[in-house]
């Protein structure tokens, strides 16, 4: 292997996912003159960066939160799903909690405010390429005031059961575990969808992983299965 090869080997993968032509470019420019860190193409939207992802393999998807089709937490929890070595890192304009939280949910791993500088963007795509996780200070702010105020995310890991288990029963994922709580408040797919960010599409799929890992049949048993482990209350 020559030093230019072992250099590139180095370097993190990044695909840039944003549907504004003259942002993506202007990523693509700025971030493939950071140091250890390699663009490997530019996606459109969501379903372009799920796509392209599981072609490019990147380390690192750097992720817009508003996009048409396929926003940011659709693919993000898509390729949580499909690629779990791949780390998101969200970067938009669009700050509202519940799109924070949501983005956080379906597997962020690091959030920036569009207005971070090339210092924060290097670090945030090279602390979640190690396997860590790196927040703008004001997101890390609203979380935890949104903790301490009672709210509840399944953003790290599944939530508590009222038992005191650290995870939800028959291997759900917290994802499988917030839907499984929505369905027990009385919330439709469509209402569910809304609620998460994501396709009805997607809100079906983790339905029909909640009757398979349970082996329920109808909402009505998910539902008393959620009370009964404590998912709801």
């Amino acid at each position: 292997m020559t030093a230019s090869q072992a250099g590139a080997a180095d370097q993190v993968r990044v695909l840039i996912a944003d549907d504004q032509k003259v942002v993506r470019e202007g990523l693509v420019s700025l971030i493939g003159l950071l140091p250890g860190i390699s663009v490997v193409g530019a996606a459109t939207d969501g379903d372009d960066a799920v796509s392209q992802a599981g072609e490019l393999r990147p380390d690192v998807v750097l992720m817009d939160l508003n996009m048409p089709r396929c926003n940011g937490v659709e693919a993000t929890e898509r390729l949580r799903e499909a690629h779990p070595e791949i780390s998101v890192v969200v970067l938009t304009t669009y700050s509202d909690d519940a799109w924070v939280f949501s983005a956080l949910q379906a597997g962020a791993r690091g959030f920036l405010t569009k207005d971070a500088g090339a210092d924060e963007i290097h670090r945030a795509i090279t602390t979640v390429a190690a396997g860590q996780a790196q927040l703008d200070p004001s997101v890390q702010r609203r979380l935890l005031d949104a903790l301490n105020q009672g709210q509840r995310f399944a953003i790290a890991g599944p939530e508590q059961a009222a038992d005191g288990e650290a995870a939800p029963p028959d291997d759900l994922t917290p994802r499988e575990a917030e839907v499984l709580s929505q369905i027990a408040a009385g919330l439709s797919n469509a209402e569910i969808a809304e609620t998460l960010f994501v396709s009805e599409a997607t809100v079906k799929t983790h339905i029909n992983h909640l009757f398979t890992k349970t082996g329920l049949r109808d909402r009505a048993q998910l539902v008393r299965y959620a009370f009964q482990h404590g998912l709801v209350s």
